[in-house]
């Protein structure tokens, strides 16, 4: 039987501190062999040269500054020889250049410069000599370097430095007890307050940015889901089209023995083998058919539409409340010009949903509606609208945008071509060409 010894709860205590320091040197001597992550500095992320060159200006302009401020007070007020005070006060500033892009190497250069000009001040005979162990440019030059460790580093490295910044400060005034110990408890507050300050802008800025993130893959998501919505419902439709072609491919095959006389053999059993592919080609559709429909969605009853039903379509419209006209070419309108069920099929949605985008998005615009042969075995599809009575919501700003999604699969279904866009007039125009022939479909492709 194993025994577990049960520590007592200070030793517990004092095995988790040790731990968690441990943890934290670690994070602080990473900063040495690591560098920080690209994008993380502050304003990384800005658009403009001139915002992204702003932390780098500040901290020449601090630098600057506070050197010579820290040169003169060294020199004058604690009669730190020149040459110490030079070094010193370039050992306290100068590492501020670095804020920008590495502020915790430049903070593990700064505090121990701070502690050492301390320990000198101390001992000199300087009239300021027992007031302050910080002067005021290492206070000022100091914060700006919280404000950078807040914005770049993580909270367990921020902790460490607040941390080690009293520790420094509360030592020296155990080495030498000042007058006045404000000083001391003003930047080890100060600093806290401003790491924790700049350690929310940095979460708030990172929350903002996974959530833009996010958007934007949510945007490509639903983009993507009504372009397959899209593609799954032309496949539905095509379906009576194929079937159609099918079924007549199998009633020539099966009535083939009955009309034609004296038939060999052995044409007779390739007529079966070709009526019996056909009806397993039928059924393997219908299970096609099954997997792209929507759950609950019923099959729907009605033949496809086609340029046969254009008339109707354009007198709804005209019923709904938009003033719109037809113009079909003669030879099509008769049945003189031989359309593919795809191409009529493709040639009809794309007309429905150009005057569904007029009806939603131009209410009350002038419309026309035009189809007809373009002499290279081409069918042209026309809708043309005017501006809208009142301002509206821009094309595809409102609604669920499968609009024009639809109509480009569907021309490039077909191997034709779609242009559309706005015309100057503040209306909006979408031409398609549909190839009427295989060979007019290789041409265009």
């Amino acid at each position: 039987m194993k025994v577990i010894e049960k520590r007592p709860a200070p030793r517990r205590l004092a095995a988790r501190l040790k731990g968690w320091s441990h943890g934290v040197v670690r994070a602080l001597e990473a900063a040495f062999d690591v560098p920080a992550a690209p994008g993380s500095a502050p304003f990384a992320d800005a658009s403009s040269r001139w915002t992204r060159l702003l932390p780098y200006g500040f901290g020449v302009a601090l630098v600057a500054s506070l050197l010579p401020v820290t040169v003169h007070l060294l020199i004058n007020d604690y009669d730190v020889p020149g040459a110490l005070a030079g070094a010193l006060a370039t050992a306290q500033t100068a590492p501020l250049l670095l804020a920008a892009t590495r502020p915790l190497q430049a903070w593990w250069v700064v505090l121990p410069a701070a502690v050492a000009g301390a320990l000198v001040m101390l001992a000199s005979d300087g009239p300021r000599a027992q007031l302050w162990p910080w002067t005021p440019p290492v206070v000022v030059g100091y914060c700006a370097l919280m404000l950078a460790l807040g914005l770049r580093e993580p909270r367990r490295t921020l902790i460490g430095v607040w941390l080690a910044t009293g520790a420094a400060g509360y030592l020296l005034e155990i080495v030498r007890p000042y007058g006045d110990t404000g000083i001391t408890t003003l930047l080890f507050v100060l600093s806290g307050v401003l790491l924790l300050l700049t350690s929310a802008i940095r979460a708030r800025s990172e929350a903002q940015r996974r959530l833009a993130e996010q958007e934007t893959i949510s945007e490509a998501e639903r983009a993507r889901r009504t372009l397959l919505e899209e593609r799954a419902r032309i496949a539905r439709e095509l379906h009576d089209v194929v079937a159609h072609h099918m079924s007549v491919i199998t009633v020539q095959a099966d009535s083939a023995p009955y009309r034609i006389p004296e038939l060999p053999e052995a044409a007779r059993e390739e007529f079966a083998s070709i009526a019996g592919s056909a009806r397993e080609s039928l059924a393997e559709m219908r299970r096609l058919l099954a997997v792209l429909r929507s759950d609950g969605s019923e099959g729907e009853r009605a033949p496809q539409p086609g340029l046969d039903r254009l008339q109707q379509l354009v007198e709804a419209t005209v019923r709904a409340g938009l003033p719109a006209e037809l113009s079909l070419a003669t030879e099509l309108a008769d049945g003189r010009t031989e359309v593919p069920q795809a191409v009529g099929l493709s040639a009809y949605r794309i007309v429905q949903e150009a005057l569904a985008n007029v009806v939603r998005h131009a209410p009350g615009a002038p419309t026309r509606v035009s189809v007809r042969e373009d002499g290279s075995g081409r069918l042209m599809v026309l809708v043309v609208n005017g501006p809208a009575a009142e301002p509206v919501a821009p094309l595809e700003s409102t609604g669920t945008g499968h609009g024009l999604v639809g109509m480009r699969e569907r021309v490039r279904l077909t191997g034709g071509t779609l242009d559309t866009g706005p015309l100057p007039d503040g209306g909006f125009r979408v031409a398609a060409r549909l190839p009427l022939a295989p060979e007019a479909a290789d041409t265009a492709a």
